[in-house]
């Protein structure tokens, strides 16, 4: 299990300074794979770094997924470090919170979910897929996605909405590579409720033991991705029996 982490491997992890994306960094790191984070807040990313540092090689990159200069920076990064192997497209927005029921959500919420959960990762693949294809050997790209994308929870329709529309993309961009013979892979992964910020922001009165561990969920993502067989996968990390 885990043949395919290697060091001197590259990853990009967006939304890395904190919760589910700062766990994804640091299981990467422990394996020998430098990391590329970012997260809007410039601070809360120095600091997120310079605990990760002590784990491998992690590169800071402060800003927004939106932005799509951000984005070339990313992939600028990952072209200084020599290589590309993996995406984690892990950064997301709820839009606005109290989350709204559909008969409120505004067209501004709705672009705003879009821009970050949507139009960011495709952005970033588009620009990311070349230097994986010039990296050699299997490259893969994981989008973070919800339950929300597939259940009818009141209020998430927004969300939901973004979400699923991701996951679209992603089978649809499977089966591209597939009929290009590339090498490159699409994971996605429903990781289910974690005790983080995001979660906190969108049910403030969730009971925490309820709650899973964003450490436990990012170890079973990477070993979702050391044990693909197929170009396209989906997988409830939540839902993996502990190896």
């Amino acid at each position: 299990m885990e043949t395919w982490f290697e060091a001197g491997h590259v990853a990009i992890v967006t939304g890395g300074s904190r919760g589910l994306g700062k766990a994804l960094a640091r299981e990467l790191l422990v394996r020998g794979v430098r990391t590329i984070i970012d997260g809007r807040d410039p601070e809360q990313l120095r600091l997120a770094a310079a605990e990760l540092s002590e784990f491998g090689q992690v590169d800071a990159v402060s800003g927004d997924v939106s932005d799509q200069e951000h984005v070339h920076a990313l992939v600028a990064a990952a072209k200084a470090a020599g290589r590309l192997d993996l995406v984690i497209n892990n950064a997301s927005t709820l839009g606005a919170t109290p989350l709204p029921t559909i008969e409120r959500l505004t067209p501004k919420t709705l672009q705003s979910l879009f821009e970050v959960n949507l139009f960011a990762p495709i952005h970033l693949m588009q620009h990311a897929l070349r230097l994986m294809r010039e990296s050699g050997g299997i490259g893969t790209i994981v989008n973070v996605t919800s339950d929300a994308a597939v259940e009818a929870y009141p209020t998430w329709g927004g969300y939901g909405a973004s979400k699923s529309a991701l996951e679209h993309v992603s089978r649809v961009l499977a089966a591209e590579l597939e009929e290009s013979r590339s090498q490159i892979r699409i994971l996605v992964v429903d990781p289910g409720d974690m005790d983080t910020q995001m979660h906190r922001d969108a049910v403030p009165d969730a009971d925490p033991q309820t709650l899973g561990d964003p450490a436990v969920a990012a170890q079973n993502i990477l070993r979702a991705i050391a044990e693909m067989r197929t170009p396209y996968e989906r997988v409830r990390a939540n839902e993996m029996v502990s190896a």
